[in-house]
């Protein structure tokens, strides 16, 4: 269940009106009560403290919040864990969480981390392999598919990567009767000492061929090029990684490593991106701010109608709902946010002069009509 935002004001604990070093002091103040690090911390308010101290910190984020609140700055809604987990084909996506600090937190999600097992199950595992692929800024929001050509080194197609020629066994190891390891016996001063390591025959596995595969020579794997499809969910961001499990190199006896894409979208010749909203600018006369006006604005949807209110000032912000990068785990969207600029001609006819100078007197001791004293 998704649960509502809580204000970023109420969250720092600080007024709407407060200045930009009473939000930094909060912010200090509460993060280093709250660090995950920290014995008796808590991650959740910590994220939280991070996310509202990053809009409330930069004006232009903190003014759209303002205005139009979590929608205006990209918010997805509370929820934590992996945004991504279980859209198919054994994938997963991580995102870099920056200074927050949760790197050993969220790291079981992806594979990271301490964890059980032995030195031996360790070595048996296959190579990981780490590969980039870059999308269009339009493909990060609708998402895409794509084929990887990768070389690797893959399960031997004759032996099937038990190291055997077809027809033989395994047979125990006759150097280290089975037990994958070899003592040794070194004489010091202060007495013998044994020392044990991984039998150089078998490789620590306590077993070997009783004729190698004639294909491999009993490495249980050979190098192939190799088409691995990859899905792309919508509302992946640049950076992202997604994780194929055992979609990289094989080993002799043991499952394969992982596959790590990490993504790279294209910038975008008009668009910019803040989390889940979509921002752009566009450009009007004076004479269209001031009575009003209709505009084309571009969109990843494709062209959108706007009214542009009469009196609109520079600097403005329009907010185009369902119209920005999809939420993650709901269907919804954020919004593009448009930006108005107002144009200001720089040459001007004796006629046109002449009327912004009646203009003028008719707003003499008035309010200007463009908002400027």
């Amino acid at each position: 269940m998704t649960m509502s935002k809580r204000d970023y004001y109420e969250v720092l604990g600080v007024g709407k009106n407060a200045s930009a070093d009473e939000i930094k002091k909060a912010f200090r103040r509460q993060a280093v009560q709250h660090h995950p690090d920290k014995e008796g911390g808590d991650e959740t308010k910590f994220k939280e403290l991070n996310e509202a101290y990053e809009v409330l910190k930069d004006p232009s984020k903190r003014q759209r919040y303002d205005q139009f609140g979590h929608a205006g700055v990209g918010g997805n809604g509370a929820g934590g864990g992996n945004p991504f987990a279980g859209f198919g084909n054994g994938q997963e996506v991580h995102f870099d969480f920056g200074d927050l600090g949760l790197g050993d937190i969220f790291g079981s999600f992806f594979g990271g981390g301490g964890g059980g097992g032995t030195r031996s199950q360790r070595q048996a595992r296959g190579r990981d392999v780490e590969t980039t692929i870059e999308i269009t800024f339009e493909q990060a929001v609708f998402g895409t598919e794509a084929d990887l050509n990768l070389n690797l080194e893959d399960t031997c197609e004759h032996c099937k990567g038990v190291t055997v020629e077809p027809g033989y066994e395994l047979k125990t190891c006759d150097e280290c009767k089975g037990s994958g390891q070899v003592v040794s016996v070194t004489r010091t001063i202060f007495g013998n000492i044994q020392q044990a390591s991984i039998c150089p025959k078998c490789r620590g596995k306590g077993k070997v061929p009783e004729k190698a595969c004639t294909v491999c020579n009993g490495k249980g794997t050979q190098r192939r090029a190799q088409t691995i499809g990859l899905k792309i969910p919508a509302g992946i961001d640049d950076g992202a990684t997604i994780r194929l499990r055992e979609h990289g190199e094989a080993v002799a006896n043991g499952p394969k490593g992982d596959l790590y894409v990490n993504i790279r979208v294209k910038p975008h010749k008009k668009f910019t991106r803040e989390g889940d909203i979509i921002l752009s600018e566009e450009t009007i006369g004076m004479v269209d701010a001031s009575l009003g006006t209709e505009i084309n604005v571009d969109t990843v949807d494709g062209p959108v109608r706007m009214k542009i209110p009469a009196g609109t000032q520079s600097g403005t912000d329009f907010k185009l709902s369902e119209h920005g990068v999809p939420h993650l785990k709901s269907s919804t969207r954020g919004a593009h946010i448009v930006t108005i600029h107002v144009e200001t001609p720089v040459k001007l006819t004796k006629r046109q002069k002449e009327l912004l100078e009646q203009l003028a007197k008719e707003f003499d001791g008035k309010k200007p009509f463009f908002g400027h004293s």
